[in-house]
């Protein structure tokens, strides 16, 4: 089968092409990004680089290339591509007869806005942590105590995120977040967990939780929890969503009840992790929409899962073959 990854230098791209690989199904891979340095490229069967997502030229030329690879499946390796293949997902599916695994538009903007995340949760009577936007500070505090957390309402992998513990840094961070959330700090750092959830249908499929350590924002080490005691309820949150595909929540345990804190419309850089404890989430995705294959119940193990740097070498011909392509 034909598989277009995108976002071929991100973390999220790498994942994915790295769960491809480690699945028993034979895939050509064809992965694109805009930068010629990206590490997914070259592990690729085929590589094509592509104007950056908020270049009026993108779709043009990623059309261009689903026209002649004629893929069966995309997937989406980036945050800021996602809404782009949502709006376009039946214009793209219908004339390049291929299958693009994305939520509608709907789930990604409350995906992508920690805010309406929030009141998704509230609306739907699931456990959240408390949260206001900055008009709304002094109800908050009210509701609960220092330390406080205050985060861009768009953006991921801790960036721009702020622990305070008392007013004069609240306020410092308020003025260096733009379009700022504030959020109670809920449980402590070893209640952090995150799960890949698959639906399908408007059904929850399956769930895998692991509880993880963070580094920069991404998860470092995780350790698997099969039938962890939350995944009937992320389930449900899932369904309520509407997502399709793959979505990813992470939380904190605040005595025995999932805080829900960010929600992904999308595979996650814990994708491949999950592969490695029996669930390749990718492979049966893939293979469910090009297939009809069902998508098997999870059978994970409770491995604990460290990652680490690595490198490739990249031969000169290689990087000017493909920046000339």
């Amino acid at each position: 089968m034909k598989v277009l990854v995108t976002g071929a230098g991100a973390l999220l791209g790498q994942g994915i092409i790295k769960s491809l690989r480690m699945a028993d199904t034979a895939y050509h891979i064809i992965a694109v990004d805009p930068d010629p340095r990206s590490v997914g490229l070259y592990w690729a069967d085929q590589a094509y680089l592509v104007p950056l997502a908020a270049d009026p030229s993108y779709l043009d030329v990623v059309c261009g290339i689903l026209d002649q690879e004629r893929p069966d499946v995309v997937l989406i390796g980036t945050d800021v591509e996602l809404l782009l293949y949502a709006q376009h997902k039946s214009e793209l599916e219908s004339k390049y007869h291929t299958r693009v695994i994305v939520s509608p538009p709907d789930v990604i903007q409350i995906a992508d806005d920690k805010w309406l995340t929030y009141e998704f949760l509230l609306a739907h009577g699931f456990p959240y942590p408390k949260s206001a936007l900055p008009s709304g500070i002094s109800k908050l505090l009210q509701e609960c105590d220092f330390p406080l957390v205050v985060k861009p309402r768009t953006g991921a992998r801790s960036i721009g995120v702020h622990m305070v513990k008392n007013l004069e840094e609240l306020e410092q961070a308020l003025s260096q977040v733009e379009n700022p959330v504030i959020q109670e700090c809920v449980a402590s750092a070893d209640q952090e967990y995150t799960s890949g959830v698959v639906v399908d249908m408007g059904v929850a499929k399956a769930v895998v939780t692991m509880r993880r350590d963070l580094r920069d924002g991404n998860t470092y080490r995780a350790y698997v929890q099969p039938d962890a005691p939350f995944n009937s309820l992320l389930g449900k949150v899932a369904e309520q969503l509407g997502g399709v595909g793959p979505l990813n929540f992470q939380f904190r345990v605040d005595q025995g009840v999932p805080k829900i804190f960010e929600i992904n419309a999308r595979f996650s850089g814990t994708t491949p992790l999950r592969a490695h404890a029996g669930f390749n989430e990718v492979d049966y995705l893939v293979r469910h929409y090009v297939l009809g294959d069902p998508i098997p119940v999870p059978q994970v193990r409770a491995i604990a899962i460290f990652k680490y740097w690595d490198e490739i070498v990249v031969e000169p011909e290689q990087l000017e073959r493909l920046t000339h392509h």
